[in-house]
């Protein structure tokens, strides 16, 4: 069986990631289109998953529509922190952003979790494996 509730998570959520830090202070040093890729470890999910997001001073937004509501930050240290819900439900994802690449954490609830890593300026489309 494979679930559907990661690509609502993804898609909003992972912006963010382990970024090496730009020399730009505040918050607006992470800003642009990242593309995430997201790979379960465990669980009843699909293997790999594939993401573009965007992040506009520290908040991280879906890059297009995906009927998700996401809530997270990075801080200006490039620590990340998301929150997304949809109607298949919801997940969270940590990890830390620097320059232009990132990686982290995500876990849908009990039914599965996994790693990702991220690319600034990569606009991929989102897709499942």
């Amino acid at each position: 069986m494979t679930l559907t509730v990661p690509t609502v998570f993804a898609a909003a959520a992972l912006t963010a990631g382990a970024f090496t830090a730009s020399a730009v202070a505040g918050p607006d040093r992470h800003n642009g289109n990242w593309a995430v890729e997201l790979v379960t470890d465990s669980g009843l999910c699909s293997a790999r998953y594939i993401y573009s997001v965007a992040i506009r001073d520290g908040e991280v937004r879906p890059a297009t529509a995906t009927g998700a509501r996401v809530s997270g930050r990075v801080s200006p240290d490039g620590t990340v922190g998301i929150t997304v819900a949809g109607a298949g439900g919801s997940g969270t994802g940590t990890g830390r952003l620097s320059g232009t690449q990132g990686s982290g954490t995500w876990a849908v609830s009990s039914l599965c979790s996994g790693r990702w890593t991220a690319r600034r300026g990569d606009t991929r489309t989102a897709q499942a494996e």
